[in-house]
């Protein structure tokens, strides 16, 4: 049950610029080439909040053209799925998935029949399924497992280039900083002069700390922040992050390129709390990067960019995974839920008075 009576906007709607790196057209994941995004959103009665979200790193055969990637791990008190693999391998060969902590299990199971099923894989015998999670149990009965195999299989059918968010998919029935969370995304699209790469942020946040926006003490000044009542003792419940870029990085300028989004989640007042999964997965899309599953050649060979033209990459990377986790927040609606829970949106019409107080809009 969404509560909101005011309009929902991104943050650069509220007048809001943050960083000094420019986004890209849709200020979305998607606006890295051939990256798809797609929800399942489940809202049933007064228990069930929670969803899926699906991430394509391509619209082709990802089993067979398996993408360069690593993952960072922040804190890891959460349940990345195929983690270890991408780690040993260096690559992603399925669809993200992020879901709710206690159907980690049905989306590895949806991924691997989705992946047994494409044209081409008659034969494959081993499958690593990609499956974050946060946990929405504070608005979702998420001992109800309602999250089934065909919702999986939903978010990665309605798979797009558009990307929603707020109260959708994996963020459905997820909490940041003591208000309502969920899903939110940002770009930023790197001038000629410093590559014209694009970068891609997806997060879901679930997470708690002292929200800050573009440097002005948010949650402070609003009173709502973790460890400011008994409500919000609980700062627990994870943020996952997918990053995607063009750029043609290996698995180790990769596992640099995730290590930044932690920095980009600090600077919204995060704290990675003692039980709080915080998790960066970035792959990139660059065609001649990819890895065939029956190379041509026993050597590959592939560009990869030099080191030293890689921080204006991780520039982008932070700010992008700054404005993505705002936008989860400024998107998001009011929500009630199980057992009666409530969680207010962040309240616009606040924010803009202390964004005008800070001297950070007109």
């Amino acid at each position: 049950m969404c509560l909101n009576t005011y309009a929902q906007k991104r943050v650069r709607d509220l007048g809001l610029k943050p960083g000094v790196l420019q986004p890209g057209k849709q200020n979305s994941i998607t606006d890295v080439a051939g990256v798809l995004v797609g929800h399942k959103t489940l809202i049933k009665g007064d228990s069930v909040r929670t969803g899926v979200t699906a991430i394509l790193p391509h619209n082709g055969n990802i089993f067979q053209q398996k993408v360069p990637a690593a993952v960072f791990v922040g804190n890891g008190f959460g349940k990345l799925a195929g983690s270890t693999q991408v780690r040993e391998l260096g690559n992603i060969e399925t669809p993200i998935i992020l879901t709710n902590t206690l159907n980690v299990s049905t989306g590895v199971s949806a991924v691997i029949n989705y992946t047994l099923q494409q044209k081409g894989n008659e034969k494959i015998q081993s499958v690593n399924a990609v499956v974050g999670d946060t946990n929405d149990g504070w608005l979702n009965n998420i001992r109800g497992r309602y999250v089934q195999e065909k919702d999986v299989l939903d978010a990665i059918k309605n798979a797009g280039n558009f990307v929603t968010e707020g109260n959708v998919g994996a963020g459905t029935g997820t909490v940041c900083f003591g208000f309502k969370g969920g899903i939110g995304t940002s770009s930023r699209k790197l001038p000629q002069s410093l590559g014209g790469y694009t970068v891609g942020v997806l997060v879901q946040t679930n997470y708690g700390g002292v929200l800050q926006i573009d440097g002005v003490p948010v949650g402070k000044e609003l009173k709502k922040f973790s460890f400011s009542n008994q409500l919000l003792n609980n700062v627990d419940g994870s943020c996952m992050i997918v990053i995607a870029t063009d750029a043609p990085l290996d698995h180790r300028n990769l596992e640099r390129l995730a290590a930044r989004a932690m920095l980009g989640l600090g600077r919204t007042g995060g704290i990675a709390s003692h039980g709080s999964g915080e998790y960066a997965i970035a792959f990139s899309t660059d065609p001649g990067s990819r890895i065939l599953h029956q190379p041509e050649s026993p050597v590959t060979n592939v560009p990869v960019l030099h080191n030293d033209y890689t921080s204006q990459i991780f520039m982008a990377a932070i700010e992008a995974t700054e404005e993505a986790v705002l936008n989860s927040l400024t998107m998001a609606s009011s929500v009630k839920g199980y057992e009666g829970h409530q969680v207010e949106a962040l309240p616009l019409d606040k924010l803009r008075e202390l964004l005008k107080k800070y001297n950070r809009i007109p």
